[in-house]
């Protein structure tokens, strides 16, 4: 059985005290591990924000797992890739390691491409709904608006789902070069491409597989 670490990381000391998404995570890594016949040598938590390209720097649990697995010849195995980082440039900086990650949202077949394709959406996402958030509140204080009060509901969905709508946008926008290599390859009809990405490991918009009506409505972005 080919071993493995696992590796699980928590935003805030207060997650880590009540145990908040710890649980969840080690029970997608384990359903993950079970069902590839991998064998988790060793389970490493931290407690340790995400963000910036030199968090390895703050990290050394995720340091002393990455040790761990290169000396096993293993990969390090996370719930999701926020787990990881949200930060594209981190990512990248992981994949020269020399260490394999696998992301069991993502399946074990995700290759190094795909998952710098996934970090640039997420951070691309984070960035747009950071900054829609700013300018909402700066907008709200300047016309004399009290933040959080529930008559704002409507407006908070609309501008929830507006963020949701770019969200698929940019979605749309950084896989559609890959589906259009598929193309250029003689796999033309939706339901080949849904399986082309579905052979590359390539998850939906929202981390389903494809089908050919998903295909659809990516192509209608185009």
């Amino acid at each position: 059985m080919r071993r493995a670490v696992a590796y699980i990381r928590v935003s805030t000391s207060k997650q880590g005290r009540s145990g908040l998404g710890i649980d969840a995570q080690r029970d997608a890594i384990q359903r993950f591990t079970t069902s590839e016949g991998l064998e988790v040598v060793q389970w490493f938590h931290e407690i340790e924000t995400g963000k910036g390209a030199d968090a390895l720097d703050r990290r050394p649990v995720l340091a002393a797992a990455l040790t761990l697995a290169r000396k096993l010849k293993g990969p390090v195995v996370v719930s999701k890739l926020d787990r990881l980082s949200r930060d594209v440039h981190f990512i990248s900086g992981l994949m020269t390691q020399r260490v394999p990650f696998l992301v069991a949202e993502l399946g074990a077949d995700t290759d190094p491409f795909v998952l710098h394709l996934y970090a640039a959406l997420a951070q691309k996402e984070r960035a747009l709904i950071s900054l829609r958030t700013k300018d909402a509140l700066q907008a709200k204080k300047m016309t004399g608006v009290r933040l959080g009060n529930p008559s704002n509901l409507e407006e908070a969905q609309r501008r929830g789902a507006a963020a949701n709508a770019q969200a698929a946008e940019t979605f749309a926008t950084n896989i559609l070069p890959l589906v259009h290599v598929i193309q250029s390859s003689g796999v033309t009809s939706l339901r080949a491409i849904a399986a082309a990405l579905n052979a590359r490991g390539v998850r939906t918009a929202r981390g389903g597989v494809w089908h050919p009506t998903s295909v659809s409505r990516l192509l209608r972005r185009g």
